[in-house]
């Protein structure tokens, strides 16, 4: 005969089973389509449409080697998408940075009203933008080049930067600010040698999310570049054509595409858990 305390233990060890299979499914639905992308890419063309798909399979790199070696197309591609991400996450980390921290310390008239339009401007549906995008591009003679997309990547990257460097500072006591002021540092002196060391995680942090948002964009890169000027997301489709659909060479592409994010995530990912967790110690 089981006992009160018998029925509690197998209670919580049933709850602790069914916690774990919930979490292990959730993560296998997420992964299932990305570790089916990453095995399609290394399957020989016969293997790709097996029925039933298999499971084991001699790898090949052939798809990888069509992919970068024989379409110039994508290696272009990766290369103006590391140009555009790269200098759209440094210039958006210039005007986020200080601007964050001057809505989270200075007051000054219509403060709160330009936080939020830096924030409601976000909301606005990207494909309501996208003419107007495109005639203010053509007009400027800034259609199909590096700057013009990289413009528009900001504003998709700049307002949440903005939004997410103000809660890094606000988090911040102000002690930090007074004892320097005490010992007789100025305002830029004790910014970047005081705050903005503190905050590195966020800013971090904050680079990754805009460095992500500009690589992964698609939307306005397949309407407002060109040949010369196209992202890997926008090349990419060069392998799905109405004679043919070469899956090997798409799925090879698109792992490619996922990697750098991978990496940056795993080589700053003690600047994300530091910048992610900075509002958890304050006080």
């Amino acid at each position: 005969m089981s006992t009160p305390g018998s029925t509690i233990a197998a209670g919580k060890r049933a709850a602790a089973v069914v916690k774990t299979a919930l979490f292990l499914t959730t993560i296998l639905i997420w992964a299932f389509p990305v570790i089916w992308v990453i095995m399609t890419s290394f399957k020989a063309r016969t293997d790709i449409f097996t029925l039933p798909p298999k499971i084991f399979f001699s790898p090949t790199v052939e798809h990888y080697v069509e992919a970068f070696l024989r379409s110039s197309d994508i290696t272009r591609g990766i290369g103006n998408s590391l140009l555009v991400a790269g200098l759209t996450t440094l210039l958006t980390l210039l005007i986020a940075v200080p601007a964050g921290y001057a809505f989270a310390r200075v007051t000054f008239r219509f403060r709160n009203q330009m936080s939020f339009f830096a924030l409601i401007s976000q909301m606005a549906p990207p494909i309501g933008l996208i003419i107007p995008y495109f005639f203010i591009l053509s007009r400027t003679n800034m259609l199909n080049t590096y700057t013009g997309l990289i413009a528009i990547h900001m504003s998709l990257t700049v307002p949440f930067s903005i939004w997410l460097m103000i809660t890094y500072f606000q988090d911040l006591p102000t002690s930090l600010e007074e004892s320097a002021a005490i010992d007789g540092a100025s305002p830029f002196t004790t910014f970047f040698r005081v705050v903005l060391p503190t905050v590195w995680g966020g800013v971090g942090v904050t680079a990754i999310f805009a460095f992500i948002e500009s690589w992964n964009e698609f939307l306005y890169a397949v309407v407002l570049t060109g040949s010369r000027t196209k992202t890997v997301p926008v090349a990419i489709f060069s392998f799905l054509t109405t004679e043919e659909s070469l899956w090997g060479p798409f799925t090879a592409t698109g792992v490619s595409i996922m990697a750098p994010v991978i990496l940056v995530a795993l080589f700053a990912q003690r600047q994300m858990i530091k910048g992610m967790t900075l509002g958890a110690t304050k006080g």
